[in-house]
């Protein structure tokens, strides 16, 4: 277990979430834990009273829950309790508390390779093998870890994090606090052609991509450079591993998309939309605030998606999809019924007959 925390009492926890807090509010948690493995200094939380109900044993020295009282009905042992109605969001408030991210003291490793002309704050991690363009921009706090190619002309904001292998193509720009995770691709070349009898000839892709503050993107993920004016990925917004943003897509604030999602160019994603794993766009798509889209969806070219929940191929709503899916869970069923009525019809056709 890490036990790299700095180490709180369950008081100051509660203070600091601005909760209340039943127990012994001196006990000192120093670590973040699941149910099953919490122990001693550690604090674990149960998200719903009817859950707690399936909990009957645990080690923790405090419990996040939604009630007190069923809480320590269940679990008396167990020394202080926080009580809120998010558990799980202030579970990851305390873990921010006792595991802050990895800090970096200035330095620039000797392997690196930074132009004249590149604006490198004194304050910025620089690890081994970087490559930092002519004319870029790094400003204080940034972390940037081995492996990482930067071109020429971008601008990278306060306190950000890229990880080991990262690579930002020219003159894109980034803002404060991202954190760009393995194997980043930024501003690579659209998938944009234009076809003649002789074959495809390339669109330009002259454009740019603006990534905006507090956005996080996973191991893998592309995005690629407008053909003509800018992608963009708006502010608080998290995009899961092996996702790719084609060319002049508009991603919103906080928006939400899971592992393998495929964009194409054009997309518009609006402010707080949730997207699934492995969901497929076509181009020119508007995809309006409050919709949600599951797993495995496929969204036509051109279609305006509303508000609400949406899933399968192509997306419908989902209670649709659920008629749809019940009724196709009976196909077999129906397939002989219809053997059986064709033989029906074939018997009286022939006693008819005779």
């Amino acid at each position: 277990m890490d036990n790299s925390g700095q180490g709180k009492t369950v008081a100051e926890l509660a203070e600091l979430l601005e909760s209340v807090f039943v127990g012994d509010g001196q006990v000192v948690i120093q670590l973040v834990a699941d149910l099953e493995s919490a122990g001693p200094g550690s604090v674990a939380f149960v998200e719903t009273v009817k859950a707690l109900e399936e909990v009957h044993t645990c080690a923790a020295s405090c419990l996040i829950s939604p009630d007190a009282e069923a809480a320590r009905q269940s679990l008396p042992d167990v020394p202080a309790f926080i009580v809120t109605a998010q558990p799980k969001l202030a579970f990851a408030k305390v873990a921010a508390i006792l595991h802050p991210p990895k800090k970096r003291e200035p330095f620039v490793h000797q392997s690196a390779v930074i132009a004249q002309t590149a604006d490198i704050d004194l304050t910025v991690f620089i690890g081994p093998h970087v490559s930092i363009g002519e004319g870029t921009r790094v400003e204080a706090g940034t972390r940037i870890e081995a492996g990482v190619v930067i071109g020429d002309n971008v601008r990278i904001g306060r306190d950000c994090v890229l990880h080991p292998g990262v690579t930002l193509y020219d003159d894109i720009t980034i803002g404060d606090r991202v954190v760009l995770h393995a194997g980043v691709v930024i501003g690579a070349d659209g998938f944009g052609y234009v076809r003649d009898d002789m074959g495809y000839h390339k669109f330009p892709q002259r454009g740019t991509v603006v990534i905006e503050d507090d956005v996080e993107l996973g191991a893998h993920t592309c995005v690629d450079r407008a053909a003509l004016g800018q992608t963009r990925i708006g502010r608080g917004t998290k995009l899961d591993n092996l996702v790719h943003v084609g060319h002049n897509c508009d991603i919103g604030e906080r928006v939400v998309i899971a592992a393998q999602t495929g964009i194409s160019g054009s997309v518009t994603i609006e402010d707080d939309v949730v997207i699934g794993g492995q969901v497929g766009f076509g181009d020119h798509i508007r995809v309006m605030s409050g919709a949600v889209i599951g797993s495995k969806a496929g969204v036509l070219p051109g279609k305006i998606v509303r508000p609400g929940v949406w899933w399968g191929i192509p997306i419908q709503p989902l209670d649709e999809y659920k008629r749809l899916n019940a009724h196709l869970a009976r196909v077999p069923e129906m397939r002989e019924e219809i053997k059986e009525l064709k033989r029906q019809l074939e018997e009286l056709k022939k006693n008819r007959i005779d």
